[in-house]
């Protein structure tokens, strides 16, 4: 990796880490009302309320506040790149990615729609352990901090970021998934990706 690729990373986790830290830093509770009104906007995609129900757009409902805002930034900042996400990130101002963070991460994830399939169970568990998922992600896969919630996440959500990772073409702030997803095969992101989706 290159010394300009490290830095690169390393400004934009320190420019993710300020911003959150100063829309944290003695801010105000919103008007429930006013946050509502401003997330509507996401439900056309992301659902009723961050509830995904397109099987490749991620639910936001649940996830760690710091992931949210941290993620919207990197789309703002054009860091992280999607041709749906870029222009609607664009012009946020830091009160609204604050705003849409403490509303999402507030909301409660609904049961996941999708079933394993029964024989990768047991093998998605396990992957998920040899793989460090729960070391990062936490033992129950619900996400801490700047680190995404995967219980319960769409199915082809997971199955595409994972490939994205694989390839080194999904932006990495910190370059560890890309790294974790080099060991796994394509049979075992479909493994890992069945399992996760199923949790609650």
């Amino acid at each position: 990796m290159s010394g300009r690729s490290v830095s690169q990373r390393a400004a934009a986790i320190f420019a993710a880490a300020l911003l959150f830290a100063a829309c944290t830093f003695g801010a105000q509770a919103a008007d429930p009302a006013e946050l509502k009104k401003k997330a509507e906007i996401c439900a056309a995609c992301h659902g009723a309320e961050g509830n995904s129900t397109n099987p490749v757009v991620p639910s936001l409902a649940g996830q760690p506040e710091q992931f949210l805002t941290t993620q919207l930034v990197m789309f703002r900042e054009g860091n992280r790149k999607d041709p749906q996400m870029s222009p609607m990130a664009a012009n946020l101002s830091n009160s609204d990615i604050n705003d849409l963070g403490s509303y999402f991460s507030a909301r409660a994830m609904a049961a996941p729609q999708h079933k394993a399939d029964p024989k990768n169970v047991e093998a998605g568990k396990l992957l998920a352990e040899r793989n460090h998922c729960v070391s990062c992600h936490a033992p129950t896969l619900k996400g801490q901090q700047h680190i995404p919630r995967l219980a319960g996440q769409q199915y082809q959500y997971l199955r595409a970021q994972l490939l994205g990772f694989k390839a080194s073409t999904r932006f990495d702030m910190d370059g560890n998934m890309t790294s974790a997803a080099q060991a796994l095969s394509p049979q075992d992101i479909e493994i890992i990706a069945d399992y996760l989706a199923g949790l609650q």
